[in-house]
């Protein structure tokens, strides 16, 4: 398959939308990471994004939608909580999950009776949505279980060949995926934490969200466990060098992190570090630098753990996620590095 490299424009998107209608795949900008895209109400065309990414089909889907009237294509159950947070977020990095209408395929939702519904802030994605005057089913345009993309290049290094088109746009401003929150009860249930956090779903409703207990657990380790979200269940955002997390604070923190880089440089490594201050950048940045760092072919990537608050607690759920929920045992894993 040729994959078409269409850059931004109005004549491009329509060609991008007529390829969604036919039920082909296109790969496509959103605030958040780049989205690989499909008729979501079209069973054959969801299934091609299974088949491109190597996906497990019990991994739901989130459907992008470019406005508030196309919701009721998808869910009729949608309360009084999730309206407010709808007006407050949308469009933004937060998807919905909701009760879905029996005419939404269950591959599109991983067989689940809910569907996640979000609407991008992006003007090139709602733009696209409404050239192909459909939903759209996007997981991250990557290969299953490698960094997300949050550029144009880096959909190309996994996709090319696979997909019939990417729209060539801008580097995704946000950097993570959007916020997931269950909305089907009477209490709002973060699935997965984004950009958008517990602190700001809280501030709005006057009430506390909670955490889904999955987030919390590795998944890895259970077999039979059933993901409500996607991003719950496999092991994701996998770079092709070994991954260490680094816990600690301060000159503490950077004096392990050097100790352990240092060893990893004796055995012949070669080791690289990511050190971010701020949570933002590190949102931006993560995905790309993984990317980035196994072009350069490093062994051993070796990054500082992030305070588990705000948004630096929905960047470290993919930095876990991306080393397999291994954090570094400093005793264990540096028995010799004051000799060195």
């Amino acid at each position: 398959m040729i994959t078409k490299k269409l850059d931004v424009s109005k004549k491009n998107i329509e060609i991008a939308g007529n390829i969604i209608k036919g039920g082909g795949l296109v790969a496509f900008p959103t605030e958040t990471v780049y989205g690989l895209g499909a008729d979501a109400m079209n069973p054959d065309a969801v299934a091609k994004i299974y088949k491109a990414k190597g996906r497990p089909s019990d991994n739901p889907m989130i459907v992008h939608i470019s406005h508030m009237d196309e919701l009721n294509l998808l869910s009729e159950d949608v309360n009084d909580m999730a309206r407010l947070l709808m007006k407050t977020f949308w469009p933004g990095p937060i998807t919905f999950v909701l009760l879905k209408k029996e005419n939404v395929p269950g591959i599109t939702t991983g067989g689940m009776e809910t569907v996640a519904v979000r609407m991008p802030s992006d003007e090139t994605a709602r733009m696209l949505i409404r050239a192909a005057g459909v939903p759209i089913a996007a997981p991250s345009a990557n290969i299953s279980g490698s960094p997300s993309p949050t550029n144009a290049y880096d959909v190309l290094e996994d996709m090319d060949g696979r997909i019939d088109a990417i729209l060539m746009g801008e580097s995704c401003k946000v950097g993570i995926e959007s916020t997931v929150l269950d909305v089907t009860g009477e209490e709002p249930i973060i699935l997965r934490p984004g950009y958008i956090t517990k602190e700001d779903i809280d501030l709005v409703l006057g009430i506390k969200a909670q955490f889904d207990e999955a987030l919390f657990k590795n998944p890895l380790n259970d077999d039979n466990f059933k993901p409500k979200s996607p991003g719950m269940k496999y092991k994701h955002y996998s770079p092709k060098a070994d991954l260490k997390i680094v816990e600690g604070e301060g000159k503490e923190l950077k004096e392990k992190i050097e100790k352990i880089r240092n060893r990893y440089i004796k055995e012949g490594k070669n080791v690289e570090v990511l050190y971010y201050e701020d949570n933002k950048k590190a949102a931006q940045n993560f995905f790309a630098d993984l990317r980035k760092l196994d072009r350069k072919g490093v062994d051993v990537i070796i990054t500082a753990a992030l305070k588990q608050e705000g948004l630096g607690l929905s960047v470290m759920n993919r930095i876990l996620k991306s080393a397999g929920y291994e954090v570094v045992d400093y005793k264990e894993d540096c028995d010799d590095c004051n000799s060195q």
